[in-house]
């Protein structure tokens, strides 16, 4: 057998026994663990065999074989001659510099259509900013990865040049870079950067906070919105909190990387009952609720989630949204802002659950919208500031 052969055996493998309750990074790891005699240039191919065929998304799932999707999955996400597709599929391979759109017409299916629908089929829940086909045509472009430079950027760009990295300076402080980039190996001081995709980067022209504001990060994860704040204003005064003491201990990991001290932190949960005990009678100028939500815009980076995906799951998390959205809004000052963020691209979690806000409060949209990221490999988000009145 080929090593070629060989690949394409293990990458079915993996996709036959793939847990989608597991991130596929996850499981691949454990499953190059478990075969140590693959060495890192096999894991590498084998790595991208699987994401090829899951780029393709529900294009052709229902009457392609695994090996059938991996190859088509590879000639519509490859630009170059590729020594793989060559073994099994020579004339695709010869094909391979032809656009996305004469590729799909190619590799289609008997009697289906490679229209956006065939590859995202929830096309009709997408927020109407958009574009259906650009969106859906992204899941063939891995991402770029981005980071914010917080200081030090001539030197940390300096560093990138001498590891030979390419990379794409956009404004002032975000960079952009190969996502298979090791930055952490290349950029020891983590004070100099955050890794944080352009998009989300983006929401904090939202937050205009002023010195010594109080503000509240309610579902902080992994606190990239918190610094960027602090970063705006160092002298606010913050509140972190999530639902997992786990992810804030991590949070905690991250701030001090930053060098940041001053900030104050809380394990909530934001559906309960108990709220007002736990935060007390603070109002805060700003709350920061980036909210639990499906994570579409985010599936190129991710895009097994895809195919375990059903649309019943939309109206799941915009309820979910709108039991913590009610539950914070009164914490807010008259006058303050709340800042809703998802990385979802679906209406029902976006515009619908701003229109609902403003129904069943007293808060009004100021600006915001869709970000679309799916033009600039990066991931696409929804972010809108509203104040009360």
């Amino acid at each position: 057998m080929t090593r070629w052969e060989n690949y394409l055996a293990s990458a079915e493998k993996i996709i036959r026994t793939y847990d989608s309750h597991v991130p596929l990074h996850h499981f691949l790891k454990a499953f190059f663990k478990q075969h140590p005699h693959m060495g890192s240039r096999d894991r590498r191919w084998v790595s991208q065999l699987v994401y090829h065929y899951f780029r393709l998304g529900y294009l052709g799932k229902a009457v392609m074989t695994v090996p059938e999707r991996i190859q088509a999955g590879t000639f519509l996400c490859e630009t170059q001659s590729n020594e793989w597709l060559a073994f099994f599929r020579p004339d695709l391979n010869e094909q391979i510099g032809l656009s996305l759109e004469e590729k799909l017409a190619k590799i289609a299916p008997p009697g289906e259509a490679a229209v956006p629908a065939a590859i995202f089929p929830f096309i009709n829940e997408l927020s109407e900013d958009i574009d259906a086909a650009a969106f859906a045509h992204s899941f063939f472009v891995q991402p770029r990865l981005f980071i914010r430079v917080r200081n030090k950027q001539e030197r940390l760009l300096n560093l990138l040049q001498q590891a030979g990295v390419a990379y794409e300076v956009i404004g002032r402080n975000t960079i952009a870079l190969p996502n298979s980039t090791r930055i952490d190996d290349i950029i020891t001081n983590k004070a100099w950067y955050e890794i944080q995709d352009v998009s989300s980067q983006q929401t904090g022209q939202l937050f205009k906070p002023r010195p010594k504001d109080k503000w509240w990060d309610c579902c902080a994860a992994s606190g990239g919105k918190a610094i960027l704040l602090k970063d705006l204003q160092p002298t606010v005064d913050i509140l972190v909190t999530d639902v997992r003491a786990t992810i804030l201990d991590n949070l905690k990991k991250r701030f001090a990387e930053a060098g940041i001290k001053d900030f104050q932190s809380k394990v909530m949960d934001l559906t309960g009952s108990n709220l007002p005990t736990l935060v007390g009678n603070r109002q805060f100028d700003g709350i920061i609720l980036d909210a639990p939500c499906s994570g579409s815009g985010t599936w190129g980076r991710t895009p097994e989630s895809l195919l375990g995906f059903t649309a019943d799951k939309i109206l799941e998390f915009q309820e979910l949204q709108k039991r913590i959205a009610k539950n914070v809004i009164p914490f807010i000052k008259p006058g303050g802002t709340l800042i809703y963020i998802t990385c979802s691209v679906f209406k029902k979690e976006n515009e619908e659950m701003v229109q609902w806000i403003v129904e069943n409060s007293t808060l009004q949209v100021v600006e915001g919208g869709t970000i679309k990221g799916y033009h600039d490999g990066a991931d696409s988000m929804f972010a809108v500031k509203l104040v009360k009145e």
